[in-house]
């Protein structure tokens, strides 16, 4: 196993990081796994003993219950506080209330403390907003998790699913006002659904943010399972869902096959072993609902790719250009030539 440095930070994490979406499963959330607490410490056990370091979860995934597993797991495995990084989530509603939802001060100083009660820590390590809130002022968000971190109570803060724009704001806000900045973002990414590569990827690399990886099998579409005669079967028959050029996804799924038959690995390692390759990702998050599952994503790390794999699993399924990013591209070449050395053309 290898470790990252999350961001900018100091802090150092597991390239693959324990999610915990199948913890519980309440409501909307048992199409994703419903693990009670025994066969959740059973994988929490199994991640953290093949070097592990890095668990994510948040406050909606099953209505709490996630949380409150996790932080039983941690119990029951005997993991000192020191020896993992906890991070969890939140924005989505805890209640029926009008303000039991958002990222306003209210309801995040609200979820803190429920957070850490359910998970039965005095700490959070990673404290992210799982999402845009268009009716709450972005200055009040950032000073509300400044005053979060100051109070001890969350030692990073990060975000999930904002735009560029959205975060590069942030950023500047932070700098200019003093407060704490994000030191990640968690953000889909995966072989089918590479849209981040345009905007997010550089914005990531020129501001320093660290980027942790949701649904890096593009919600089980990249496990092999699916195929072009319309076999299906897991968790995208139920819940199709994140959306994808399946078309596309099937042209990367065939090149994915045919290397796993040459490496003697599985498809799932192939598509983790692709964004593990990746310099600007930190942290690749995996969830199972059976310890086979979590067996065969921890084996990732030793699937080695070499430039030509890369190449062609990047030319399998590449990102559609859009504007500004092809103009950008067509004006900057002969600069790009300039600081490779090139003597200028007419």
């Amino acid at each position: 196993m290898r470790y990252n440095r999350l961001g900018h930070t100091g802090l150092f994490v597991s390239e693959l990081c324990l999610g915990t979406m199948t913890f519980g499963g309440e409501g909307m959330w048992t199409a994703i796994g419903t693990l009670d607490q025994s066969e959740s410490n059973a994988l929490v056990k199994s991640a953290l003993d093949s070097g592990v370091n890095f668990i994510d979860t948040a406050n909606v995934y099953s209505n709490g219950l996630s949380e409150r597993i996790t932080g039983q797991a941690l119990k029951d495995c005997g993991i000192a506080r020191h020896d993992v990084v906890l991070a969890t989530k939140a924005l989505g509603p805890m209640g029926d209330g009008i303000n039991d939802r958002g990222a306003s001060r209210h309801h995040l100083m609200n979820q803190v403390d429920a957070s850490l009660k359910r998970l039965q820590l005095e700490y959070i390590d990673l404290y992210q907003i799982h999402g845009w809130d268009p009716a709450t002022p972005m200055e009040e968000t950032l000073r509300t998790l400044d005053d979060i971190v100051r109070s001890g109570k969350v030692r990073y803060i990060g975000v999930s699913n904002w735009a560029a724009w959205q975060i590069a704001k942030a950023l500047g806000l932070s700098e200019r006002q003093r407060l704490e900045r994000f030191a990640s973002l968690q953000a889909y990414y995966s072989l089918a659904g590479r849209d981040l590569e345009r905007e997010i990827v550089p914005m990531l690399e020129s501001e320093g943010v660290g980027l942790m990886v949701w649904s890096p099998l593009a919600g089980g579409f990249l496990s092999g399972k699916y195929t072009r005669d319309g076999t299906e079967e897991g968790r995208r028959k139920e819940f199709d869902f994140p959306p994808i050029d399946k078309e596309k996804g099937y042209d990367a799924v065939e090149v994915m096959q045919a290397i796993a038959r040459e490496k003697s690995a599985s498809v799932p390692q192939i598509a983790l072993a692709w964004l593990l390759a990746k310099p600007f990702v930190s942290s690749v998050i995996v969830g199972a609902r059976k310890p086979e599952q979590l067996k065969d994503n921890l084996g990732a790390i030793s699937v080695e790719l070499s430039e030509e794999d890369m190449e062609r699993l990047n030319a399998a399924a590449p990102p559609v250009s859009t504007y500004p990013g092809w103009m950008i591209d067509r004006q900057g070449e002969y600069r790009k030539g300039a600081m490779a050395g090139e003597r200028p053309k007419n």
